[in-house]
């Protein structure tokens, strides 16, 4: 795929895998939306675009998913088109599921799950009426492999991948792609505003995140999965990539490596 004049909407793009992939867009000339609760940010990345006249800004908060039929509309009126949705909004957690209540549990779901189905399905019917687009879902290692401290957000990114596993075949026939990203561990801000039990964020980085992938190698090999439509790709590191086969041909070898490993 050339990337040239492409509409790409791209969500938590002010920051981490979001940003990184919008700037490397940008240098291969594509046309970008950029979303995210975070306005001030958004600028700040829009400005570090190759050529900021083809960046728009949309707010967008995925919480807030009984209202993104409207934000579909506008984000379609701001370039007249949109050939790729990457629904990359999201956020992670670090709590043990004893000590979480379910009202985290349930924002958690809000945002990763419901928020990423509402706006991919408010811009279906898009889609299907051009006979042409391309959903990107960043999913995580942990959609395939639950881990200990992220028993809600696995459960989130399990969902995504049901949900977008049945979509691909649905509408298979409409010339409409699929492609699930699934990150290991990357250099972002990802586990500083993870939840906690009690819903704060946990303000402090992970041993693990902080020697993951640069954003900016992560984005490369993600844009490269897109533009073969490639179904599924993992991006990590070794072991993560190894963990996701060991899961399927070794199940129990793997839930005994599980509660060995530090995964933070």
């Amino acid at each position: 795929m050339n990337f040239k004049d492409k509409v790409v909407w791209i969500t938590g793009a002010s920051s981490g895998i979001g940003k990184a992939t919008a700037l490397a867009l940008s240098q291969q000339d594509a046309i970008l939306i950029i979303s995210s609760r975070n306005i001030e940010k958004l600028e700040q990345v829009k400005m570090l675009c190759a050529d900021p006249r083809k960046v728009k800004v949309l707010q967008v908060d995925l919480c807030d998913y009984l209202r993104l039929d409207k934000l579909v509309q506008e984000a379609i009126s701001l370039f007249g088109n949109i050939d790729i949705l990457i629904n990359n909004g999201g956020i992670s957690q670090r709590s043990l599921a004893i000590d979480t209540g379910i009202t985290i549990d349930t924002q958690i779901f809000k945002t990763n799950y419901f928020g990423t189905v509402a706006l991919s399905k408010a811009l279906l019917p898009y889609f299907i009426a051009r006979k042409s687009g391309h959903f990107v879902v960043v999913t995580s290692v942990v959609g395939k492999i639950g881990t200990p401290l992220r028993s809600s957000y696995a459960a989130s990114k399990h969902a995504l991948h049901g949900f977008f596993d049945s979509l691909r075949a649905e509408i298979h026939d409409d010339n409409i792609a699929v492609t699930l990203i699934c990150p290991g561990f990357v250099n972002t801000d990802v586990s500083k505003n993870a939840l906690t039990a009690d819903g704060t964020r946990q303000n402090k980085m992970d041993k693990g995140t902080a020697n993951g992938l640069s954003p900016e190698y992560f984005a490369k090999r993600m844009i490269r999965a897109i533009s073969r439509k490639k179904q599924e790709a993992v991006i990590g590191g070794k072991l993560e990539v190894l963990a996701v086969y060991v899961k399927r041909f070794f199940p129990r070898i793997l839930s005994n490596m599980i509660r060995k490993l530090a995964v933070t």
